[in-house]
């Protein structure tokens, strides 16, 4: 599902996917436009300091996600874990406890909210010739599998 880079209506989007499909977990995958050729792995959604305008002209009240969530929520995916263990030819990836302050990072804590910290977040950059869509599919790929792993544990 594509999510708009607008707070209100990704945020309504996030509990939709929540509240029907109730899923084991939801992995968000947004653009790094700054990255070239670096995948990065999320830990963590942040609350507050929303202050850029999305593309409708809005920010959240008081620049925050939830006005009565707490600071900072962390994944129940261990990405660290994720991060070590995977390797994918023609693509670095790292590790990250901050996904910025616009879109993605919103969309993240209100997904880790919603989902009680069963949601991940994988910031992508976009394709280039270096970086093409099968390397960057495979990378997703084998990202999402190791961290499935790690669900399958948990329900153990």
């Amino acid at each position: 599902m594509q999510l708009p880079v607008a707070y209100k209506k990704a945020k309504e989007q996030v509990f939709k996917i929540w509240k029907t499909l109730q899923p084991l977990l939801t992995v968000h995958v947004g653009l790094a436009s700054s990255a070239k050729a670096i995948i990065i792995l999320e830990q963590c959604g942040k609350n507050k300091g929303y202050q850029e305008m999305d593309a409708c002209g809005f920010h959240p009240e008081g620049g925050c996600c939830m006005l009565d969530g707490p600071e900072q929520i962390e994944s129940t995916i261990n990405m660290k874990t994720v991060w070590k263990n995977i390797s994918v030819e023609g693509i670095d990836i790292i590790f990250s406890r901050d996904a910025g302050r616009y879109i993605c990072d919103y969309t993240y804590y209100t997904s880790l909210y919603y989902g009680n910290g069963r949601a991940a977040f994988i910031h992508v950059p976009p394709l280039y010739k270096s970086t093409t869509a099968g390397i960057l599919g495979k990378a997703l790929q084998t990202i999402i599998l190791e961290m499935l792993k790690q669900c399958g544990e948990e329900r153990e």
